[in-house]
């Protein structure tokens, strides 16, 4: 994509019709995949909070062990140091508790950095969308006073 500058008030109101259109659907791609990303991270957020109950305090306690969303069995917490990991495409990786919180960590440390690397642009997007509104309606409060003064020139 070359970078070259428009002049905005140099542009129809069709063709800003169409910049602002498309500035709409960054804006609203650079926010979804902001969302997305946010999703992610706080289930990484609670994961990692999930270990502190890990213990020797809670070790032999009774626990429900989920099998769906919806429908738990009853079970009882008897290692307390490792966890079963899932890091993706259907691999779990036993890990001790300690790796497992820093193995989350760096996790929520790059999912940080992305969605601070998307906000910029995010920005920089919506500001560029508030000019071409602002210079549409410039535009069209131009026509509005140019057809207003034709329409009293011709009733004289």
């Amino acid at each position: 994509a070359s970078n070259m500058a428009v002049n905005l008030a140099e542009l129809t109101l069709p063709q800003l019709e169409g910049l602002k259109g498309q500035l709409e659907q960054e804006v609203e791609f650079l926010t979804s995949s902001i969302g997305q990303l946010k999703v992610v991270q706080t289930k990484y957020v609670e994961a990692k909070d999930c270990l502190n109950v890990l213990n020797k305090a809670n070790e032999g306690k009774e626990l429900l062990v989920p099998l769906t969303s919806s429908m738990y069995v009853p079970g009882t917490l008897h290692d307390v140091e490792h966890v079963l990991v899932d890091v993706g495409t259907g691999y779990y990786v036993e890990k001790n508790v300690g790796n497992t919180k820093e193995f989350f960590k760096r996790k929520i440390d790059f999912l940080t950095k992305q969605i601070e690397k998307i906000q910029p642009a995010l920005q920089e997007k919506h500001a560029m969308k508030q000019a071409v509104i602002e210079v549409m309606s410039v535009k069209i409060q131009q026509l509005q006073t140019l057809q207003a003064s034709q329409s009293g020139t011709t009733k004289a």
